[in-house]
Protein backbone atom coordinates (compact mmCIF):
# COMPACT_ATOMS: atom_id res chain seq x y z
CA UNK A 1 0.00 0.00 0.00
CA UNK A 2 1.38 3.40 -0.99
CA UNK A 3 1.13 6.00 1.78
CA UNK A 4 2.11 8.98 -0.35
CA UNK A 5 0.14 11.32 -2.57
CA UNK A 6 1.17 14.16 -4.83
CA UNK A 7 -1.25 16.99 -4.12
CA UNK A 8 -1.35 20.58 -5.33
CA UNK A 9 -0.30 22.72 -2.37
CA UNK A 10 -3.33 24.98 -2.84
CA UNK A 11 -5.44 22.14 -1.41
CA UNK A 12 -3.36 21.74 1.75
CA UNK A 13 -3.27 23.73 4.98
CA UNK A 14 -0.82 26.63 4.83
CA UNK A 15 1.01 25.14 7.83
CA UNK A 16 2.47 22.44 5.56
CA UNK A 17 4.17 25.02 3.32
CA UNK A 18 5.42 26.91 6.34
CA UNK A 19 6.93 23.75 7.84
CA UNK A 20 8.82 23.23 4.59
CA UNK A 21 9.97 26.87 4.67
CA UNK A 22 11.14 26.48 8.27
CA UNK A 23 13.06 23.31 7.38
CA UNK A 24 14.76 25.14 4.49
CA UNK A 25 15.78 28.00 6.80
CA UNK A 26 17.31 25.51 9.22
CA UNK A 27 19.05 23.49 6.49
CA UNK A 28 20.47 26.60 4.83
CA UNK A 29 21.75 27.95 8.13
CA UNK A 30 19.67 31.12 7.82
CA UNK A 31 18.41 30.57 11.37
CA UNK A 32 20.12 28.94 14.33
CA UNK A 33 17.30 26.87 15.79
CA UNK A 34 13.71 25.71 15.41
CA UNK A 35 12.38 28.57 17.55
CA UNK A 36 13.88 31.15 15.19
CA UNK A 37 12.64 29.28 12.12
CA UNK A 38 9.03 28.99 13.26
CA UNK A 39 8.93 32.66 14.33
CA UNK A 40 10.20 33.70 10.92
CA UNK A 41 7.60 31.66 9.00
CA UNK A 42 4.74 32.29 11.43
CA UNK A 43 3.85 28.88 12.83
CA UNK A 44 4.01 27.30 16.26
CA UNK A 45 6.74 24.91 17.35
CA UNK A 46 4.00 22.31 17.88
CA UNK A 47 2.95 22.58 14.22
CA UNK A 48 6.54 22.28 13.08
CA UNK A 49 7.22 19.16 15.14
CA UNK A 50 3.86 17.62 14.23
CA UNK A 51 4.48 17.79 10.47
CA UNK A 52 8.26 18.05 9.98
CA UNK A 53 8.76 14.34 9.27
CA UNK A 54 5.71 14.03 7.03
CA UNK A 55 5.64 16.91 4.53
CA UNK A 56 8.14 17.34 1.72
CA UNK A 57 8.33 19.48 -1.33
CA UNK A 58 8.20 17.58 -4.61
CA UNK A 59 10.57 18.94 -7.20
CA UNK A 60 10.24 18.48 -10.92
CA UNK A 61 13.91 17.79 -11.49
CA UNK A 62 15.05 14.28 -12.33
CA UNK A 63 17.52 13.90 -9.47
CA UNK A 64 15.42 12.39 -6.72
CA UNK A 65 17.01 11.45 -3.43
CA UNK A 66 15.80 9.90 -0.20
CA UNK A 67 17.31 9.35 3.23
CA UNK A 68 16.13 6.41 5.34
CA UNK A 69 17.10 5.26 8.81
CA UNK A 70 16.64 2.04 10.73
CA UNK A 71 18.03 -0.04 13.57
CA UNK A 72 19.85 -3.33 13.09
CA UNK A 73 20.50 -6.03 15.62
CA UNK A 74 24.23 -6.58 16.01
CA UNK A 75 24.42 -9.78 13.95
CA UNK A 76 26.68 -10.62 11.05
CA UNK A 77 25.23 -10.19 7.54
CA UNK A 78 22.14 -8.12 8.33
CA UNK A 79 23.40 -4.87 6.78
CA UNK A 80 24.51 -6.83 3.72
CA UNK A 81 21.01 -8.29 3.37
CA UNK A 82 19.48 -4.80 3.58
CA UNK A 83 21.91 -3.43 0.99
CA UNK A 84 21.22 -6.33 -1.36
CA UNK A 85 17.48 -5.69 -1.00
CA UNK A 86 17.94 -2.00 -1.81
CA UNK A 87 20.10 -2.89 -4.78
CA UNK A 88 17.30 -5.04 -6.23
CA UNK A 89 15.05 -1.95 -6.35
CA UNK A 90 17.51 -0.19 -8.70
CA UNK A 91 18.06 2.56 -6.13
CA UNK A 92 21.63 3.83 -6.07
CA UNK A 93 23.16 3.96 -2.59
CA UNK A 94 24.97 7.27 -2.14
CA UNK A 95 26.07 7.11 1.50
CA UNK A 96 25.88 4.69 4.42
CA UNK A 97 26.41 5.76 8.01
CA UNK A 98 26.33 3.03 10.64
CA UNK A 99 26.92 3.88 14.29
CA UNK A 100 28.58 1.46 16.67
CA UNK A 101 26.16 -0.99 18.28
CA UNK A 102 24.85 0.05 21.69
CA UNK A 103 22.75 -2.47 23.59
CA UNK A 104 23.20 -4.79 20.57
CA UNK A 105 21.50 -2.30 18.19
CA UNK A 106 23.18 -0.14 15.55
CA UNK A 107 21.58 2.90 13.94
CA UNK A 108 21.99 3.06 10.16
CA UNK A 109 21.27 6.02 7.88
CA UNK A 110 21.37 5.52 4.12
CA UNK A 111 21.01 8.16 1.42
CA UNK A 112 19.76 6.98 -1.94
CA UNK A 113 19.36 8.17 -5.49
CA UNK A 114 15.80 6.97 -6.18
CA UNK A 115 15.58 8.27 -9.72
CA UNK A 116 15.42 4.83 -11.34
CA UNK A 117 13.72 2.77 -8.63
CA UNK A 118 11.46 0.00 -9.89
CA UNK A 119 9.19 0.18 -6.79
CA UNK A 120 8.04 2.98 -4.50
CA UNK A 121 10.13 4.16 -1.56
CA UNK A 122 7.41 2.91 0.80
CA UNK A 123 7.51 -0.56 -0.80
CA UNK A 124 11.29 -0.63 -0.41
CA UNK A 125 10.96 0.34 3.25
CA UNK A 126 8.38 -2.43 3.73
CA UNK A 127 10.90 -4.91 2.31
CA UNK A 128 13.51 -3.69 4.80
CA UNK A 129 10.98 -4.03 7.63
CA UNK A 130 10.46 -7.67 6.64
CA UNK A 131 14.15 -8.47 7.11
CA UNK A 132 14.64 -10.19 10.43
CA UNK A 133 16.62 -8.12 12.96
CA UNK A 134 15.68 -4.72 11.46
CA UNK A 135 13.41 -2.27 13.24
CA UNK A 136 12.24 1.35 13.31
CA UNK A 137 12.56 1.78 9.55
CA UNK A 138 11.60 5.32 8.62
CA UNK A 139 11.89 7.88 5.88
CA UNK A 140 13.93 10.87 7.02
CA UNK A 141 13.51 12.98 3.90
CA UNK A 142 12.82 12.76 0.19
CA UNK A 143 13.38 15.26 -2.58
Amino acid sequence: MNNYYVVDKSLLPEAFSRVIEARKLLNNGEVKNVSDAVKKVGISRASYYKYKDFVYEAENNRQRKAVISFLLNHKSGILSEVLNGISKTDANILTINQNIPINNMANVVISLDINHMNISVEAMMDKIRQIKDTSKVRLITIE
